[in-house]
């Protein structure tokens, strides 16, 4: 079996290796385990980067001051091999996704990652942390003191297998567990197809796959023959049939290796639909959305803004909540416009009464945003070089502004003239809130010359410890 020190190692690898997955598909995510070898074991604690930090007093209350995780638990001995399991409820603490298990190998593990806001659902992270739990019971069930150390890169590559692990599961529920439908082939099209390029336009439109059973209710308004059905596995044929259905309700069906035709209305609630959206896409199951995909790879994101720091600032400096929120509205309702086009631009809140005066195109008279056609007006003119000035009256007062100032600490070269004039702009006049989207660099929320939406850096994950903190030893650190 394997020993104390090999175990360590495991678990710590084991960690780092989800974190690294986990960090491609959701963007940069902490990772951390609690567990309890042993039915007499205390629970040990692995956070290498502080991510159950805050969360200690619910942590002693549910195993600490109570005893029932080790008396009410089910007797794990009679599990007969890692592949046994006893799911365990996950964790209700805020922000944070968990998942975990009892097995013969490990009486209690749970395991936790960063639980982002702009995520299209939780579902494959789950699954992810799920497999992990797995693993290690795997590792010490049958590892010896050779530890080959291959199941760190099997979960940092899981990305596609958790999204088709979930896809699978919720399937099984529908159909029963006798069903075939090959979920593989169709995360390959789909990511094949979304490469495929067109006469140099990346693929648009909805490409649905259903059960062979549904077909007969389908409303076709083209069916191909059987023996003249487009293959699946031909990229370039299906990025050219979905040119049938961009921009409309159509939708080219898909069931078993081949297209079976054009279709409208409604789709049977079991299906696997994915919407191509240019460069990036979605990936739907029963309707409701799963994950994105673009460059080739699946990712978590629902591919909209992050706006909390703008939530915040504008609280901050309005004091007032029915401003904050028209304020709030207006910009978001703008940034989102901008992201589904694909354009940059640059948004000029301004908080002082009355507005401060910037260099740029101006009106007879201010343009009131609360009304949809002027909001919509807006949208367009956001496409214009240089910035929207918007005031806290709800009303544009000027767009294509020229932002100036002087040189600030905190520039940065590679992020080009839009982002760092919103610096020196926001550091020079007070009462300011700069929103820059780029096309290549998602949404800045700049304040006082300081960006509010900068990552912070991550504490470095170490890179070996000789045990790992009690529970009890962990919350008096």
């Amino acid at each position: 079996m394997m020993g104390h020190s090999h175990k360590i190692m495991c678990v710590s690898h084991l960690v780092d290796g989800l974190r690294q997955g986990i960090s491609q598909f959701s963007g940069p995510s902490r990772t951390a385990l609690i567990y309890a070898e042993k039915k007499d074991d205390p629970m040990r604690v692995y956070d290498p980067q502080g991510l159950l930090r805050g969360h200690e007093p619910k942590l002693k209350e549910l195993f600490l001051s109570s005893d029932k995780w080790r008396m009410n638990a089910p007797d794990t001995s009679e599990l007969r091999s890692f592949g046994e399991i006893y799911p365990e409820k996950a964790l209700p603490l805020a922000g944070l996704i968990s998942n975990g298990m009892r097995t013969a190998s490990i009486f209690y593990q749970m395991w936790f990652t960063d639980h982002h806001p702009n995520m299209c659902s939780t579902a494959p992270t789950e699954k992810w942390l799920e497999f992990a739990a797995c693993l290690l019971s795997h590792e010490f069930t049958h590892a010896c003191e050779f530890y080959a150390g291959t199941s760190p890169y099997a979960l940092r590559e899981y990305a596609s297998h958790a999204v088709r692990d979930h896809i699978m599961d919720e399937l099984n529920l529908m159909l029963g567990w006798d069903t075939y439908l090959r979920v593989f082939p169709i995360l390959d099209v789909i990511l094949g197809v979304s490469k495929t390029l067109e006469e140099g336009q990346w693929p648009r439109g909805r490409l649905v796959f259903v059960h062979a059973e549904s077909v007969s209710d389908l409303d076709f308004l083209i069916r191909f023959p059987l023996m003249e059905q487009p293959s699946l596995s031909n990229f370039k044929h299906v990025r050219k049939l979905l040119l049938a259905v961009e921009d409309s309700d159509r939708k080219l069906v898909a069931a078993g290796k081949n297209i079976l035709g054009i279709a409208q209305g409604k789709m049977p609630r079991c299906r696997i639909t994915a919407e191509f959206h240019g460069i990036h896409g979605f990936l739907k199951l029963a309707g409701k959305p799963l994950c994105s995909f673009s460059e080739g790879s699946f990712y978590s994101s629902n591919r909209m803004p992050n706006l909390v720091q703008l939530e915040e600032a504008l609280l901050e400096s309005t004091g007032d909540p029915s401003c904050y929120h028209t304020l709030f509205k207006i910009s978001s309702q703008i940034v989102r416009s901008v992201i589904q086009q694909g354009h940059g631009c640059t948004l000029v809140l301004d908080l002082n009464y009355p507005p401060i005066s910037i260099p740029g195109q101006k009106a007879e008279r201010p343009i009131d945003l609360q009304l949809e056609c002027s909001l919509e007006l807006a949208k367009s003119l956001s496409k214009v070089d240089g910035a929207l000035h918007i005031a806290r009256d709800f009303h544009l007062h000027r767009f294509a502004c020229l932002l100036d100032g002087d040189s600030v600490p905190g520039e940065d070269r590679s992020r080009g003239a839009r982002y760092n004039s919103a610096l020196r702009f926001s550091f020079k006049h007070a009462n300011i809130i700069v929103i820059v989207v780029s096309s290549d660099q998602g949404v800045s929320i700049i304040q006082g010359g300081v960006e509010l939406s900068a990552l912070c850096e991550l504490k470095p994950v170490e890179s070996y410890r000789k045990e790992f903190p009690t529970l009890e030893e962990w919350i008096q650190e």
